[in-house]
């Protein structure tokens, strides 16, 4: 992908004001007309574009940094102000164009069914089929060549969740959402269920307007959360969210929270599922979103017999392999330790009760007391 790397930037200057001359503001709203239509034959349900300053979103993110929120995800302050200022992660970025993508899978068991079934395994539903930064970011750079097609050549580069770029601001900036209360972005057209992708570049496109608050007084989303991570409207404690503890925690899960990840292995969906806003979302058009695996409706019992070998291949190309296989066994292991008691849970725990690794085998052991001494939580 395309990027101001320093061996290119006298060439980039040099182009930038020949463009600046020949993008008057009629040219300049064409294109910006022209990147919805790119956009649509992309596959994108949505392009906007916004500008670069975030000053009350930095704020927020310093006082929630400062606060420990963020938890062990240290790579969310290791930028400084570059978070939250694209023309200091990238010189030269004057404006950002952001897309979405439903990927509600068409073809997956529904999450609250899964959810009550405690013998099954629960995967955020935007990971139930290919990984989607290898489904948005050729689509964003097809977006940049087809724009160079149009103007010639600029500077850009492309991120899909892969660096530090506060892409639901951004996104709310550029007119596809507002940020709810539990902290996602909503559309009005489309609930939460869909991936966000971004484009910094040096065009100077007309900016889009941003998008309105439209929650009002719901807060349907704050008691759903299982672990009470929504610790107040629009704020959000990583510490406590099943999302982070499954998914970006390394090590063993504090037992307090244990039970009320229930089955949930990858990821939590809860707060969407409580969004009346999601009557709106939309079935993913690409067929890459589609479940794979069965990993919509897994069982545990089968999850916890997976040898490495089987976990790489099944998870091949998804967003589920960037748990790690060991990771996966300690999520998997919670799990069965939430679930009934039974003959068959047992013998699958104790099978792994000589794992080398020391935090899959504290999960096992936590998870065969429960089995064996059921009680109330």
């Amino acid at each position: 992908m395309r990027s101001w790397r320093p061996s290119i930037l006298p060439r980039l200057n040099r182009l930038i004001p020949v463009m600046k001359l020949r993008l008057n503001p009629d040219t300049l709203a064409q294109l910006r007309r022209r990147l919805d239509e790119l956009g649509a034959e992309l596959g994108f349900q949505q392009v906007g574009v916004t500008g670069v300053d975030l000053p009350e979103d930095e704020g927020r993110l310093l006082e929630w940094l400062a606060q420990g929120r963020h938890g062990g995800m240290a790579f969310m302050s290791r930028h400084g102000t570059k978070r939250s200022r694209p023309a200091e992660l990238i010189p030269g970025t004057l404006r950002v164009i952001s897309v979405r993508m439903d990927c509600f899978a068409p073809d997956g068991r529904p999450g609250t069914e899964v959810l009550a079934d405690p013998e099954l395994g629960y995967v955020a539903r935007y990971a139930l089929g290919r990984d989607y930064h290898h489904i948005l970011r050729p689509r964003l750079q097809k977006l940049a060549s087809r724009l160079e097609q149009e103007v010639g050549p600029f500077g850009y580069r492309a991120f899909v969740d892969s660096g530090p770029v506060m892409e639901k601001p951004l996104a709310r900036n550029a007119g596809l959402g507002w940020i709810g209360k539990h902290t996602n972005l909503i559309n009005r057209e489309a609930g939460s269920q869909f991936v966000l992708g971004e484009l910094l570049t040096d065009l100077p496109l007309p900016l889009d307007s941003p998008a309105s608050d439209h929650c009002g007084s719901c807060s349907a989303c704050i008691p759903a959360c299982p672990t009470g991570a929504i610790t107040a409207p629009y704020q959000l404690d990583a510490r406590l969210c099943i999302s982070y503890l499954t998914i970006e925690h390394h090590g063993p899960i504090p037992e307090p929270l244990r039970p009320a990840i229930g089955n949930r292995i990858f990821g939590c969906d809860d707060c969407q599922l409580a969004c009346p806003w999601n009557k709106f979302a939309q079935l993913a058009a690409d067929p890459g979103f589609r479940a794979r695996n069965g990993m919509d409706a897994p069982a545990l019992v089968e999850l916890l017999g997976w040898t490495e070998a089987e976990y790489l291949s099944r998870t091949e190309g998804s967003a589920l392999r960037r748990l790690g296989y060991l990771r996966f066994l300690r999520n998997v292991a919670i799990g069965l330790g939430n679930a009934p008691s039974s003959q068959q849970t047992v013998e699958a725990l104790s099978s792994r009760r000589e794992e080398k690794d020391s935090t899959v085998r504290e999960q096992v052991e936590w998870s065969l007391k429960r089995q064996l001494s059921p009680s109330t939580d």
